[in-house]
C-alpha cells in the first residue's frame, strides 16, 4: 500500500529529500550531493539514500534549479524569435534602464537570441484587436526552412497587439508544427496575453529557451521514475508557489525559472503559522546564496516584477523573492580598496570551504564559522568531517591583510555576510512599509540557523524560529501547495466605462480556460476553486494593484473601495476624487492537493540528556565553554538558555550569549533575541 509522501529540493549544493509517513506520521529527511550536470541523478541518489521504493510513494512533488541555471549558464538549445517588421530588436532595446544607474561600465546582459535569429514577418493587427495585414503563409514556410537548415530547436513567436487578438500567431505556430514537427513552438498569445510588448516578448523568449530543456528533464525524470515503480504524476514547484504536473510544465517552462526559490518561502508561511504567526520572514539560507520573503497577514507577497537576470523580466505572478549571494559557501575576499567583501561568489558544491577538503583554497562562511567553533568538525550524523587545520590557515589570509587573530578574521567575515542579509531583509521589509520588529524570522537551509540569531538582532527583530528540520525545510514546502495556474488578460477600460455585464463576459472566458487546464491536471470539479482579480490603478499611473472580486461580481462600487483601501495600505496614499482605470483581469486556478497533517508531541525525557559535549565557542570577543545539544533528545516545552549549540542532521542552531529558546509542541525551536 503505498505510504509515503515524498518531497525534493534540487538545490545548487545539496539534494534535499523529506519523506513523510502517512500511516504512522513520522517524517525523515536526508541529503545528498546535487548533480548539475545531470540534475535527476540527485534526486534519484536522494530517493535510494531515504531506502524507499516507487511502488510506495503516493505523492511525489519537487522544485528544481534546471530552469534557473540553464538561464543563468546561458545553455540553452538553438532559438529563433519570430516577430513583426519592425520590431525586431525590442528585446535587446527592452526599456532603457540599467541594473546599476550611474556605473557606465555595468552592462545588461546580452539578449536570450542573438539578433542573427530574430526574424521579421509582414503582418499588423491594430490595438484594438482588428487584422490590418494577415499572415502570408508563404512567408513562413521560407523562414521556417531557414530555421530547419540553423537546426533550430525552439521557436517564439511575438507579434504586435496579439495579446488582443492571436489568431496571426496561432497561425504561424500552425505552420511552423508542419514544417518544424520537432521544434518547441510557443505563442505570445498563449503564454501572457499581456500588453506592453518587452515583457510579453521577454516572458515568451525565456518560455521558448527553457521549454527544451525541461521537457527533456521531465521526460527523463519520469523514465527513471517509473523504472524505480513509481508511475503517478510528478508534480513540479512553480514561481507562483502552487505545482503543476508534467503533462502541464513544458507549456510554461518559464515558470519554472524559479522553482526550487519558491519553496523555502511556502515553508516559512506554513511553519511561522504553525507557531501562531501571521507576520513573517523567510531566511532560507543554502550553500550558495540567501532567499529572503515575506509574509503579512498571512498573505506571501506576489510580484509579477521579477528575474532571473535583470533587463529580462518574466511577467508571470511570482511569490516576491529577493535572492543574494550570501551563503554557507559564499568567498570572503579583499576588494582593491582593501575591504573585507563577503559573495556573491561561492565556493560551490566543488571545490567547496576549504574545510570540505576538495580543494578548496579560500575562506568561506562555513570556515568562519569552524574557526569560532560554531560549527563541529563533524556534520550529516560524523558523515562528513571538517578540517579545522584547513579553515584556519584560509582565514588567517583575511587576519594577515588586517592584522586580526584566526578568530578576529572569522568574526568579521561573518559580520560582513550578515550585514548582506540585514541590507536585503530591509528591501523587503522596510522598504515596502513594513516594520520588521512585527515579524518572526524563519531561518531554514543548512546555514540559516546558524547566522538566524545574529541578523535577528541586528534588525531588532524579537523571535527566531527554527523548524524541526531546517536544512530540509524548502523540500517539505513543496508537500504544502496546491495545483495552481494563472490567467491573465489586459483589459483597459476607464471603470466609469465598463459595466458589470462586460467584466463577467471576460472572466467567464478565463474561468473556461482555467477549469480546462485543471481538468488537463487531473483535478476534479469538487476540489477546484477559481478565483478573480481586477487590476486597476490611477488614471495616469503604470503600476497597477490587484483587487479581488466575487463570483459573479456584485458591486462596482465596492470593487473601488477595496482598491482605494489596498493602495492606501500598499504606498500611505488614497484619492477617492481621482478616476480609476482597470488595467487587466486575473483569475487563479487552484487544485486543492492533499497535505499531511503534522503531529505534535508530548514531552519525553530531560532536557540534560540532550547535552552530548562542551566545547569552547568565540561569542563577543572571547571564548565560552558551550553546551552543545543533540537536537533529536531535546524534550519538547524544553527551555535552553544561550550560549548554547543545537546539532542536527542537516544544520547546527546557535543561540548567543543572552538569548533564550524554548521548544514547541512541533519540536520548533523558538529564539527570543531578547531585544
Amino acid at each position: 500500500m503505498k505510504q509515503y509522501r515524498l518531497a525534493v529540493d534540487v538545490g545548487g549544493t545539496f539534494t534535499d529529500v523529506f519523506l513523510f509517513n502517512e500511516q504512522t506520521g513520522e517524517i525523515s529527511v536526508t541529503k545528498t550531493a546535487s548533480t548539475p550536470s545531470n540534475p535527476e541523478q540527485g534526486i534519484l541518489d536522494g530517493i535510494a539514500k531515504a531506502e524507499i521504493n516507487g511502488e510506495d510513494i503516493k505523492v511525489f512533488s519537487h522544485g528544481t534549479t534546471v530552469g534557473t541555471n540553464a538561464l543563468i549558464e546561458r545553455k540553452l538549445p538553438k532559438t529563433a524569435l519570430i516577430t513583426t517588421k519592425g520590431f525586431r530588436d525590442v528585446t535587446e532595446i527592452r526599456r532603457g534602464t540599467k541594473r546599476e544607474l550611474w556605473d557606465a561600465y555595468d552592462d545588461v546582459a546580452k539578449p536570450y537570441i542573438q539578433r542573427r535569429d530574430r526574424f521579421e514577418v509582414d503582418e499588423r493587427i491594430d490595438y484594438s484587436g482588428n487584422i490590418l495585414n494577415g499572415v502570408n503563409e508563404q512567408e513562413v514556410r521560407e523562414l521556417a526552412n531557414i530555421l530547419r537548415r540553423r537546426g533550430t530547436e525552439s521557436v517564439a513567436v511575438c507579434l504586435m497587439n496579439a495579446y488582443v487578438n492571436g489568431v496571426n500567431e496561432a497561425k504561424i505556430k500552425e505552420i511552423l508544427e508542419e514544417e518544424l514537427p520537432e521544434a518547441y513552438i510557443c505563442i505570445s498569445s498563449e503564454v501572457l496575453p499581456e500588453i506592453f510588448e518587452h515583457e510579453r516578448m521577454s516572458t515568451t523568449i525565456i518560455n521558448a529557451v527553457l521549454g527544451p530543456t525541461i521537457t527533456k528533464y521531465i521526460n527523463v525524470l519520469e523514465s527513471e521514475m517509473e523504472g524505480h515503480g513509481y508511475k503517478d504524476d510528478i508534480l513540479v514547484l512553480h514561481s507562483g508557489g502552487g505545482v503543476m504536473t508534467s503533462e502541464t510544465v513544458p507549456r510554461y517552462a518559464a515558470r519554472l525559472a524559479s522553482s526550487g526559490i519558491a519553496a523555502g518561502a511556502i515553508a516559512s508561511k506554513h511553519i511561522a503559522k504553525l507557531c501562531g504567526f501571521d507576520n513573517a520572514i523567510g531566511l532560507d539560507m543554502g550553500g550558495t546564496s540567501t532567499d529572503i520573503s515575506l509574509m503579512h497577514d498571512g498573505d506571501l507577497r506576489i510580484t509579477k516584477d521579477w528575474y532571473i537576470e535583470y533587463g529580462y523580466p518574466i511577467g508571470f505572478p511570482s511569490i516576491e523573492i529577493i535572492t543574494i549571494g550570501a551563503g554557507g559557501g559564499s568567498l570572503a575576499w579583499i576588494d582593491e580598496g582593501g575591504s573585507l567583501r563577503n559573495g556573491p561568489r561561492s565556493a560551490g558544491a566543488v571545490p567547496g570551504p576549504a574545510c570540505y577538503q576538495r580543494g578548496g583554497t579560500e575562506p568561506t562562511n562555513s570556515d568562519a564559522n569552524l574557526v569560532l567553533g560554531r560549527l563541529g568538525t563533524e556534520l550529516l550524523d560524523g558523515k562528513m568531517i571538517l578540517d579545522k587545520e584547513k579553515a584556519d590557515d584560509v582565514v588567517d589570509k583575511v587576519g594577515q591583510h588586517f592584522g586580526y587573530t584566526k578568530e578576529e578574521s572569522a568574526d568579521a567575515i561573518l559580520q560582513v555576510a550578515n550585514a548582506n542579509m540585514c541590507d536585503a531583509l530591509r528591501l523587503i521589509s522596510v522598504r515596502r512599509g513594513y516594520d520588521p520588529r512585527d515579524f518572526a524570522l524563519v531561518t531554514m537551509g543548512g546555514a540559516g540557523p546558524v547566522q538566524g540569531a545574529y541578523v535577528a538582532k541586528e534588525m531588532g527583530i524579537p523571535t527566531v524560529i527554527v523548524p524541526p528540520h531546517p536544512g530540509v525545510a524548502a523540500a517539505m514546502g513543496c508537500l504544502l501547495v496546491d495545483v495552481r495556474h494563472d490567467i491573465s488578460k489586459t483589459f483597459v477600460r476607464n471603470v466609469e466605462s465598463v459595466t458589470i455585464e462586460e467584466l463577467e463576459e471576460a472572466f467567464i472566458s478565463m474561468d473556461t480556460e482555467a477549469r480546462d487546464l485543471l481538468e488537463e491536471e487531473g483535478v476534479s470539479e469538487v476540489d477546484s476553486t477559481l478565483m478573480r482579480y481586477i487590476e486597476m490603478r490611477y488614471m495616469g499611473q503604470w503600476r497597477s494593484l490587484a483587487v479581488s472580486v466575487g463570483r459573479p461580481i456584485q458591486s462596482l462600487e465596492a470593487t473601488i473601495k477595496s482598491f482605494h483601501e489596498e493602495h492606501e495600505r500598499e504606498f500611505a496614499f488614497s484619492d477617492e476624487n481621482q478616476s480609476i482605470e482597470i488595467y487587466g483581469l486575473r483569475v487563479t486556478a487552484i487544485g486543492t492537493v492533499p497535505k499531511p497533517a503534522f503531529q505534535t508531541f508530548e514531552p519525553i525525557g530531560n532536557i540534560t540528556d540532550a547535552i552530548k559535549q562542551t566545547r569552547n565557542v568565540y561569542f563577543d570577543g572571547e571564548y565560552v565553554e558551550t553546551p552543545v545539544y543533540d537536537r533529536a533528545k531535546i524534550p519538547v516545552l524544553s527551555e535552553i538558555e544561550g550560549p548554547a549549540i543545537v546539532d542536527q542532521l542537516d544544520t547546527t542552531t546557535v543561540i548567543p550569549p543572552a538569548f533564550s529558546a524554548k521548544v514547541d509542541v512541533y519540536k520548533n525551536l523558538i529564539i527570543n533575541t531578547n531585544n
